[in-house]
């Protein structure tokens, strides 16, 4: 067969192929027109799940009339001019080939109309015409892009698609999701002539949660860790959930780079990371996130439909993410309130002792591995009172309060000054220890344990060039490993904290994050887990009844401890009735 040009209409529907999966597709991609139109106002109206009609109308500039057939050319855009501005790119839609895409797959009506024009004009195209008819039409200042019989020149297409619920369903979802990205525009959506969506603009923060709630559900405003960071040139803001407010699914994930919803697996990993050590197994994170950097940092260009970013130095964007949530998640512990004191109260013994004791304050807590052990197991049914800190905050004021009896070996009832609190006692003593043993475990170097006999590793051949370009940090993490051979790796030792532990898989799985990630965090949660478990061992035990003293001591370190509001698997650690939950209760006022 002899080579030939394709037809522009075949040319646009192999196009339209790669960008317009569903009718969820177009409505994001005239949606991202309509914020580079500088929009106020975008109103949606859907029939049959968009397969008969999909209408984006918005307020935006308008399209000039000389313009309009240009709109529907393919590779025609005003957003960039060469190959600087594509590295410079600022705009949602710059490829100049959706309109044309959609009209050849599609019957599309483009009208428009600019300030300054007494009127506005209209173009049509099947995806067939070479030349456009440009008509005179009413409507008022912007566009609208009407997009009729969707696949009808491609019925092959049609039977992919499920039923008009469901599409429709994939829809609502995009425009929330985009409508997140632009709290400033007004979103109406209409379903069979019958509006099912109205979010007024949010113009400032009880605004945008109020958006949020709509999108994600009250309970997760209600349950959100607001973030706002910022450091050399990164800047991440937004919402995340607090550890035990999570999904098994990953479906309230939102994630905005410069302000275009996209999905990158680094920054899912970093999420994924950050919050490995709070969340419980199988659970997922809730966020609304928004990472600001320099638009010549990232290529927006990386994906026919605009899903996909790359960044220029993506192991600093995952590391600086990582860091951000962490700090977040670590501030996730009682907090002092502005509610009326509690009446003055006398300190008890133990409490008298913790403010004066020099015998505490003189305490080192660098513990080495093996004391660390001792530590925990010489005495595990006891409550190590001797390794509390001290606490200058005024003790009428504890938010964790005062404690008043331990419930059945297990829980610590607590008079607050707004009511009472509940705190589970192995649970909270296993968070404090766990962080302890994290702290005295960062500040020692680590201790390896020589293996009786050194393990031969196969790997690829660029996996072992990745190794000689790591080993300070293999050796740095505890492990003894050099390249023997081309394809061969030796294990001469791994950490004594994780000697118990397969150390092939590990090297191996520590190489697949390398490659993939530029970064490991494998062997720290491998160290993490097993710190975990010995916190879990160590802490008290159900049903071993504690003292007053102990029970305050216990709260006061509660109160001071980073990720205090959970327990090493993600369960939480307390809960607090206020008194006004507790008339209800009783109907008393009522």
């Amino acid at each position: 067969m002899s080579i030939h040009i394709l037809p522009p209409q075949l040319v646009n529907q192999i196009a339209a192929g790669e960008v317009i999966e569903r009718p969820a597709s177009i409505v994001k991609e005239l949606l991202e027109n309509c914020f580079d139109a500088q929009a106020t106002q975008i109103t949606i109206h859907i029939e049959q799940g968009g397969l008969r009609l999909i209408r984006v109308c918005d307020d935006g500039v308008g399209i000039e009339k000389n313009d309009l057939p240009l709109a529907l050319s393919r590779h025609a855009t005003s957003k960039i001019a060469c190959l600087d501005d594509l590295e410079h790119v600022t705009s949602m839609g710059f490829r100049g080939e959706a309109l044309a895409s959609i009209s050849s797959v599609a019957k599309l009506t483009l009208t428009s109309r600019c300030e300054n024009s007494s009127h506005g004009w209209s173009v049509c195209s099947d995806g067939a015409e070479q030349f456009f008819d440009v008509q005179p039409a009413p409507h008022p200042r912007g566009t609208t892009v009407e997009v009729c019989d969707l696949f009808y020149n491609t019925p092959a297409r049609r039977k992919f698609l499920k039923s008009d619920k469901t599409e429709f369903g994939h829809i609502e979802t995009v425009i929330k999701r985009m409508a997140l990205s632009r709290f400033a525009l007004e979103f109406t959506l209409f379903n069979q002539q019958k509006e099912v969506l109205k979010l007024a603009p949010a113009l400032n923060s009880a605004q945008q949660e109020q958006r949020i709630a709509v999108i994600c559900g009250q309970n997760f405003i209600n349950n959100a860790l607001r973030l706002d960071f910022e450091i050399s040139g990164l800047a991440l803001s937004g919402w995340i959930s607090v550890p035990t407010f999570s999904r098994s699914q990953t479906d309230m994930q939102f994630f905005y780079v410069n302000g275009r919803l996209v999905k990158d697996k680094s920054v899912t990993h970093a999420i994924k990371q950050a919050y490995s050590d709070v969340l419980f197994a199988g659970r997922h994170a809730i966020f609304v996130l928004y990472l600001t950097l320099d638009p010549t940092e990232v290529d927006v260009n990386a994906h026919p439909a605009k899903l996909e970013v790359r960044f220029r130095d993506n192991r600093g964007v995952h590391d600086f993410m990582v860091s951000c949530v962490k700090r977040a998640l670590a501030n996730v512990r009682p907090m002092i309130s502005n509610y009326d004191e509690l009446p003055p109260r006398p300190e008890s013994e133990f409490e008298q002792t913790q403010h004066f004791s020099p015998r505490y304050q003189q305490q080192s807590l660098t513990l080495s591995e093996p004391e660390m052990y001792q530590t925990l197991y010489s005495q595990p049914n006891e409550f190590p009172l001797e390794n509390k800190k001290t606490f200058d905050a005024n003790p009428n004021r504890m938010v964790l309060g005062y404690a008043i009896t331990h419930l059945h070996g297990i829980y610590i009832l607590s008079e607050t000054a707004t009511g009472m609190v509940l705190v589970d006692t192995h649970a909270a003593h296993e968070r404090i220890t766990y962080e302890r043993l994290k702290e005295q475990y960062a500040e020692g170097a680590i201790a390896t344990q020589p293996l009786l006999l050194p393990i031969k590793i196969t790997v690829t051949e660029s996996e072992a060039d990745l190794l000689e370009s790591s080993e300070h940090f293999f050796k740095m993490v505890g492990f003894e490993l050099s390249r023997i051979a081309l394809n061969t790796l030796l294990l001469r030792a791994q950490p004594a904290l994780l000697q118990n532990s397969d150390g092939e898989q590990l090297v191996r799985d520590v190489l697949a994050d390398l490659m993939e990630h530029e970064e490991s965090y494998r062997i720290q949660s491998e160290y993490n887990e097993v710190l975990a478990k010995m916190a879990c061992y160590g802490s008290v035990r159900a049903h071993r009844i504690l003292t007053q003293d102990e029970m305050n001591a216990l709260l006061r370190e509660l109160e001071q401890t980073e990720r205090g509001g959970q327990c090493n698997h993600g369960r939480p650690t307390w809960i607090a009735l206020s008194t006004q939950e507790l008339d209800k209760f009783f109907l008393r006022g009522q």
